[in-house]
């Protein structure tokens, strides 16, 4: 297994980090987080939208690009270096879930407007706390018409505020469904969230929403569902390791700057033994996402990589945050600094889906699944 990026994906990664740094400014990170602020952030849609992010993944005759999840880990690298909005981040999932759970002529009716960016989706198919937790929140029957209704609260629903699509799962008469509900149909309520750092979430209710036949996606499988959340948490660690690379230079800037006793702080060896085991936390967290990735590009499950790019990506995260803040001394504390917008985004990051804690429960029950089929070999 070679997960190196090739000098095509490095190309690719540069080019995404002067678009990104051109239009996902701190500028307007800041802006999202003021009240009423337009979170459609239509300029920076429409460059990714352009630049072909939305469908990396998808097959080209669905409206995609023809990409890899590897190309697509590149973006989310990048995405997490400049703090991109997660709105981009939900429609991209939105697309991803709907490629793995839809059969061919839904897709042909549901990824190309996801493609394009002319439609944001989101979605609600995993628990926010674990996303081992696949099991639906909503119920789904079949009326006299041939409509399916759904009923039911998904809680953690990222950006649906903006969303035109919920990509959700329902339980119906001992089967689990996958739709592609409408956002702004009638029955449809979304009540926001308090969540860190900007993030905007919502309890997202419906009442006898009626889908249509075209909304149903078919039936989802739970292994299908749990390789979906696995994907989502695989670029999230990846989305961590672009934090942690943002935060990592304007560190090593920094030292340099900054002066103590007449010299650089950089100099002093106290420093350097700070910044090299924060580049080592790095290498790591990095190396175990794109491990995740490989393996779920070839269709594997892969919770075991899954898990340890998790943990690797939440403990690095950490680590490189809190020494960066203590590297910048009382500057780290101040906002105007920014350093705290990529800390925020890291302790979110880190937990979402599920933690370090919750991923290592994941590991432990693939070791006790490899030691009994083992057992019984």
């Amino acid at each position: 297994m070679d997960v190196r990026p090739s000098a095509e994906r490095r190309e690719f990664a540069s080019m995404l980090r002067a678009l990104l740094a051109a239009e996902s400014t701190v500028g307007l990170v800041r802006g999202l987080r003021e009240p009423g602020a337009d979170r459609t952030t239509p300029a920076l849609w429409k460059a990714l939208s352009d630049a072909g992010v939305f469908g990396l993944a998808i097959a080209e005759r669905y409206g995609g690009s023809g990409g890899s999840l590897q190309d697509l880990a590149v973006f989310y690298t990048e995405a997490g270096r400049a703090l991109c909005p997660t709105t981009v981040h939900s429609s991209v999932a939105a697309a991803l879930a709907i490629d793995r759970l839809a059969p061919p002529e839904a897709k042909a009716r549901w990824l190309p407007p996801l493609t394009s960016g002319g439609v944001r989706g989101t979605t609600a198919l995993w628990s926010a706390r674990d996303a081992a937790v696949v099991s639906p929140a909503v119920s789904a029957q079949l009326d006299s018409s041939g409509a399916w209704r759904l009923t039911g609260s998904a809680d953690y629903v990222a950006d649906a505020d903006v969303a035109d699509l919920i990509v959700v799962s329902a339980a119906a008469s001992g089967r689990t469904l996958a739709f592609a509900a409408d956002a702004h149909a009638a029955g449809v309520a979304a009540e926001p969230l308090a969540m860190a750092g900007g993030h905007r979430a919502f309890t997202v209710r419906f009442d006898d929403v009626v889908a249509d036949a075209d909304a149903l996606l078919g039936e989802a499988d739970q292994a299908v569902l749990r390789r979906v959340a696995n994907t989502a948490v695989a670029m999230g660690s990846l989305d961590l390791v672009g934090v942690g690379e943002a935060v990592l230079d304007r560190t090593v800037d920094y030292t340099k700057l900054r002066h103590q006793f007449g010299r650089p702080i950089a100099s002093f060896q106290a420093a350097q033994h700070l910044i090299a085991n924060m580049h080592i936390a790095l290498a790591a967290a990095r190396l175990a996402a794109h491990s995740a990735v490989f393996w779920l590009g070839r269709g594997h499950l892969a919770s075991r990589e899954t898990a340890i790019a998790r943990m690797h990506a939440a403990a690095a995260a950490r680590l490189i945050t809190q020494d960066a803040h203590q590297l910048h001394g009382g500057m780290g504390y101040v906002t105007e600094t920014d350093l705290h917008l990529w800390s925020e985004r890291s302790r979110l990051g880190a937990t979402l889906g599920g933690g370090a804690d919750v991923a290592a429960a994941w590991l432990e029950q693939t070791l006790e699944e490899t030691l009994k089929e083992d057992a019984r070999g």
